[in-house]
């Protein structure tokens, strides 16, 4: 038996008829801006998902350090379990990118246990193997004391009874909102806890791939799992998910999870539309500061790159623009010798801030904070 899907209330229709409404603004948006921009924007929501979703597991890695992972840079300070966690989760993350418009997809046990053996392969064991279900029991601990059982699977017996059900439902069709399906499925598949280990992450991804596949905007730009690893949503995150039960019930009102997916879904997309309108406003402004230094165009995809994240490194410069390894070299050290930029680091390690002369406006416009709205006070 899996949980029922929940009827939505007016003020939840509202939100949900909001979220709609900015998701295919952001559509038409992304869409209009430059090629170069938004494939860096692309890849920036990428690594912001995957940072905040490990996160959540404990493995702490910035979103700028799991971009530079995900460009191949090999000389990032990050140990090297935290390393195998965001390159598997990163190459998950793009498979389930591009099933987003496979035309014979569905759902399956290969898929969701090959999903998992790309992310928990590199630890895979006899007691906890990876791309199979569980074996025997597991456990939520409780993250203030682990010797309290905070929740507990259902028994292993079960597993492949319910993940049957569960495949069976995501390839159904019903009349709920594609959003609210892909919460439901989190839901059901957090609950259901199949695997020894990664089935947070695993049902959070579940989630993403839902909403890629129903179509409306790029699963970059649709993805909540960076809106959930703010550490305030992480918690609340938790206490939705605790307010389930300690054990599985799915004979239960779950209206709180969906209210908690809907304002999840509302801010993330307040986000993206904020971040794209500032990258548009730095843009512009380093295109202006490029033209009247009379610096080569494409420099503006390396400034651009520090603005907002605070650094680039050559092999981003290089990838972003095309160039080879000793073109990159040039503009960059051309940059730090008219002080736009500053070089920090040596060899391979060595990355790239803002120096005295960096245009202070396009800093002004990326630094100042973006204000999100609960959707449902207003």
């Amino acid at each position: 038996m899996l949980f029922p899907v929940p009827s939505l209330d007016a003020a939840d229709r509202r939100v949900l008829d909001e979220v709609e409404s900015m998701r295919h603004e952001l559509r038409h948006q992304v869409r209009a801006v430059p090629v170069k921009w938004a494939e860096g924007l692309r890849k920036f929501l990428t690594a912001d998902a995957v940072a905040a979703s490990n996160s959540i597991e404990g493995f702490r890695v910035s979103t700028v350090d799991v971009a530079d992972l995900m460009e191949g840079e090999r000389d990032v300070e990050v140990s090297e379990e935290n390393r195998e966690e965001t390159l598997a989760y990163q190459r998950m993350m793009t498979y389930i990118q591009t099933l987003h418009d496979v035309p014979d997809f569905s759902y399956g046990k290969g898929l969701l246990n090959g999903l998992h053996w790309m992310l928990q392969g590199h630890r895979h064991t006899a007691g906890k193997p990876a791309g199979q279900w569980r074996r025997g029991p597991v456990y939520v601990t409780d993250a203030r004391d682990p010797s309290i059982a905070a929740y507990t699977g259902p028994d292993a017996h079960e597993v492949p009874g319910l993940m049957a059900e569960l495949v069976d439902w995501l390839n159904a069709a019903d009349e709920a909102h594609p959003l609210v399906r892909a919460a439901m499925a989190h839901l059901h598949l957090v609950s259901i806890h199949p695997w020894s280990d990664g089935n947070g992450r695993m049902s959070r991804s579940l989630q993403t791939l839902m909403i890629a596949r129903e179509g409306v905007l790029a699963p970059e730009f649709s993805s909540i799992e960076a809106w959930l690893g703010r550490p305030g949503n992480t918690w609340e995150y938790y206490r939705e998910l605790g307010a389930r039960g300690p054990a599985y019930r799915p004979d239960q009102d779950v209206s709180g999870w969906i209210r908690f997916n809907l304002v999840a879904y509302h801010q993330q997309a307040q986000t993206v539309r904020n971040r794209l309108r500032r990258s548009g406003q730095v843009w512009t402004a380093l295109a202006d500061f490029a033209a009247g230094g009379r610096l080569d165009e494409r420099v503006i995809s390396a400034l651009h790159e520090v603005a907002l994240s605070g650094r680039v490194r050559r092999l981003r410069y290089e990838h972003a623009e095309g160039l080879s390894k000793q073109q990159a070299q040039r503009d960059l050290r051309d940059l730090v010798a008219a002080e736009v930029l500053e070089s920090v680091g040596r060899t391979r390690a060595r990355y790239y801030t803002p120096g005295p002369r960096f245009p202070t406006g396009a800093l002004e416009v990326a630094r100042t904070p973006m204000s999100l709205i609960d959707p449902y006070r207003t």
